[in-house]
């Protein structure tokens, strides 16, 4: 498999379905969303004989991208599928963390930081709470907060939230691809909005796709592993399923065939391989030592793209 590889980023709400990310991809980089525009192109490359990469164009909070994904892959007839490999999600929550400390550092500490990004599901949304509040704990900006660039709370109550709580600037800290759109005057007096960002530089996320492709080509070549059985997985523990009461530790069942791999993920930064990459969490027995782990990998991420 050493001739040329078409690559497909198929993307979601985080990169706007294709639009954030379109103009700084490279060139011949398929960008589409997930669904019958994803099934085109694989049966186009397919019939050309191309071996192709599929990358899923998440920042790790759309795991359900990652599963529908695969699910798309798997519905193309074996003779129109060709060699096509399903490769890591772009992107962690542990890696947005990372990106958004990375960010945070550019921020003057007097500037309050607003994380934004589209609305998803409830427990995509919860999920930005939880980067957020870890941002904040490993970071130097003692205010916080989140919105929506089309949910609730919106941008405009997230600056007034700000201001309520004494910031004199706010910052819009994207964990998206896409940028968003700084409100405009409302009648209240607001301190004044910067916006950061693009949260990965387009340099950074064509080396992140890069190794993407890669490694998804090294695992094909190396295991025969086209990364759909992982993939339609990925979205298994994203939801009521997943939750604990207080006081219990992480009690539900992992099972594995024989020779398997602990194969859930645990989350690494650009360049690190895993089977795949939704982020895993704990009961409250381990929450401590996974967030020093949590620290500790996202330092690696700043390092890695800055």
């Amino acid at each position: 498999m050493a001739g040329p590889v078409a690559v497909i980023a198929v993307c979601g709400h985080e990169a706007a379905y294709g639009r954030a990310i379109a103009p700084v991809v490279d060139d011949g980089v398929s960008v589409v969303p997930n669904g019958r525009e994803l099934f085109r192109s694989i049966a186009e490359h397919g019939r050309r004989g191309e071996e192709t990469v599929v990358v899923p164009m998440t920042l790790g909070r759309d795991p359900a991208l990652v599963a529908d994904t695969a699910r798309t892959l798997r519905a193309v007839p074996a003779a129109e599928r060709g060699t096509t490999v399903l490769a890591e999600p772009f992107g962690t929550a542990q890696h947005l963390v990372g990106w958004l400390r990375a960010a945070a550092g550019r921020v003057p500490e007097d500037s309050a930081l607003l994380v934004t990004a589209p609305s998803g599901d409830p427990f995509e949304d919860a999920e930005l709470y939880r980067v957020a509040a870890l941002v904040r704990r490993y970071g130097r900006h003692p205010l916080v907060e989140v919105a929506f660039s089309d949910g609730d709370p919106d941008l405009t109550a997230g600056i007034r939230r700000c201001r309520l709580l004494g910031a004199r600037r706010v910052t819009l800290l994207p964990a998206a691809f896409v940028l968003p759109e700084v409100p405009g005057p409302d009648r209240t007096e607001r301190p004044p909005v910067d916006r950061a960002g693009p949260l990965v530089s387009a340099p950074a996320l064509r080396r992140v796709l890069a190794e993407r492709v890669t490694d998804a080509r090294r695992r094909l070549r190396e295991h025969g592993d086209d990364g759909v059985g992982a993939g339609l997985t990925a979205a298994d523990n994203h939801g009521h399923s997943h939750t604990h009461p207080p006081g219990e530790g992480h009690g539900h069942a992992h099972t594995h065939g024989p020779g398997d791999a602990h194969n859930h993920a645990h989350t690494h930064p650009p360049g690190e391989g895993h089977p795949h990459g939704h982020p895993h969490d704990h009961g409250p027995a381990t929450a401590h030592r996974h967030h020093h782990q949590s620290a500790d990998a996202a330092d690696r991420v700043i390092r890695s793209t800055a």
